[in-house]
């Protein structure tokens, strides 16, 4: 029989479950909400319009976990989430920020794979819809907060 996990070992687990659920949630409420500023919302049937916001719902999810993960081997520690929190959050959200504006220029630039609306804010320089951008800003932050380890009260 193995040594018990002590709380802050077994922490990291429920961090990560917490900060999932509430990216998962959040970009499906997102993808449905900024649907308006893609040309799709004019031209595709409901169908269409509902499978997209679902198919880039799961993308956001791995974008998530991939972010994380990658994260977490490059700067997490055995104490993570207890120790170095703020940091992993950091460059996680950094990560997957980077990802995403890589995503909007090779989907709308190069594979034309969608394209946005006059509604949508696009940032020059990067050409990448505001939307987007501040999605993998905005859930992020709000995942990690939600999700960081609460301490019992003494």
């Amino acid at each position: 029989m193995g040594a018990p996990y002590s709380a802050g070992q077994a922490n990291w687990l429920s961090t990560m479950r917490r900060y999932l659920v509430l990216m998962a949630l959040g970009s499906l409420v997102w993808e449905f909400a900024h649907m308006p500023l893609y040309t799709l919302w004019e031209t595709g049937a409901p169908g269409e319009i509902v499978f997209a916001a679902i198919h880039c719902t799961g993308g956001d999810i791995l974008i998530a976990m991939s972010a994380l993960l990658a994260t977490l081997f490059l700067f997490g520690s055995s104490r993570w989430p207890e120790a170095d929190y703020l940091r992993v959050a950091l460059v996680t959200i950094v990560v997957g920020l980077g990802y995403t504006v890589f995503s909007e220029w090779l989907n709308i630039e190069v594979r034309e794979a969608w394209a946005y609306r006059d509604l949508m804010p696009v940032i020059p320089v990067i050409d990448a819809g505001l939307s987007p951008i501040a999605q993998w800003i905005v859930l992020p932050i709000l995942a990690f907060w939600w999700a960081a380890p609460r301490r019992e009260a003494s």
